[in-house]
């Protein structure tokens, strides 16, 4: 949905917008509507393997949740299952796409009413993230938690993938300069996050995905994109290119103290990620 509104808007064509849109978007929309109340689903997901990250507890259903007016997740970008079932950076983003697809509706496929469900369901999503998903840091400053289950239960910590809290300003989800969003990124970019790893040759922010002390160019790259100091941008685009491991790929994640170390000689995602660092550096980058 984000990348079918993307494109309208830097190409102003809407024949994206057909009948096959119209379906895949209002199934999305029912699924994120039914899943508010989890307990009613009938969605359960059980693999029966050695990583229990890789598959939900309790039947499947994963964890008990309370309703917040959250969208439910069983799992976070990386595939690994959540910890509490209410994420907040896809919460986040799915209020933002919710709102893109009531444009999409209300100005091009003049469709008011699903244009207004999409608007209330966001509206009902950003509240839930407001009550339930903020919390207080280490320091005493008030930050978004990653994830909670509404019955007071809050995990803090960032995972390399996207949506993540410190790419709430790349998706367009915050303002880079909101202090709640910048209490939180100080918190991700220190050792309140326990994937935020320091090595001898790079530091940033890892994944439970990969092994531990690993850190993704990825998240290095986001880094980048989520600060508007020149110089900050520099910095990290010199440490991923000296941390190749003289493959001159971007990787999945490597060893700060050794970048010879790393998992996937090479990731499309990250290198996608490091070419736009590089155009966002030399303000080649197209208006969002």
């Amino acid at each position: 949905m984000n990348l079918a509104y993307l494109y309208w808007k830097n190409t102003d064509d809407t024949s994206i917008f057909n009948n096959e849109f119209i379906a895949a978007t209002h199934k999305a929309v029912n699924t994120l509507k039914v899943e508010q109340n989890h307990v009613d689903s009938p969605y359960t997901f059980e693999r029966f393997v050695d990583r229990p990250e890789d598959t939900l507890i309790n039947h499947g259903r994963g964890g008990d949740v309370g309703y917040t007016g959250m969208t439910w997740c069983g799992f976070r970008p990386s595939d690994d299952a959540c910890v509490y079932n209410y994420s907040i950076p896809e919460n986040m983003f799915a209020h933002g796409v919710l709102l893109q697809l009531a444009q999409i509706y209300q100005k091009v496929l003049r469709d008011s009413d699903f244009a207004a469900k999409c608007s209330i369901l966001a509206n009902e999503i950003w509240n839930g993230i407001q009550k339930y998903g903020v919390m207080t840091d280490q320091s005493g400053n008030k930050i978004f938690a990653f994830e909670v289950d509404g019955l007071g239960h809050k995990l803090f910590m960032d995972d390399a993938n996207v949506p993540d809290l410190i790419s709430l300003p790349y998706l367009g989800l915050i303002a880079a300069d909101d202090p709640l969003y910048q209490n939180t990124r100080n918190a991700v970019l220190s050792k309140q996050n326990k994937y935020y790893y320091e090595g001898k040759y790079a530091k940033g922010i890892g994944s439970p995905h990969t092994p531990a002390g690993y850190i993704w160019p990825i998240a290095l790259a986001m880094e980048g994109l989520t600060n508007s100091d020149k110089k900050y941008k520099e910095q990290i685009l010199d440490t991923l290119v000296a941390t190749t491991g003289d493959t001159n790929m971007m990787h999945e994640g490597f060893d700060p103290n050794d970048p010879t170390k790393f998992t996937r000689p090479w990731f499309s995602w990250a290198n996608m990620m490091f070419c736009e660092l590089v155009l966002d550096y030399f303000d080649l980058m197209v208006e969002k």
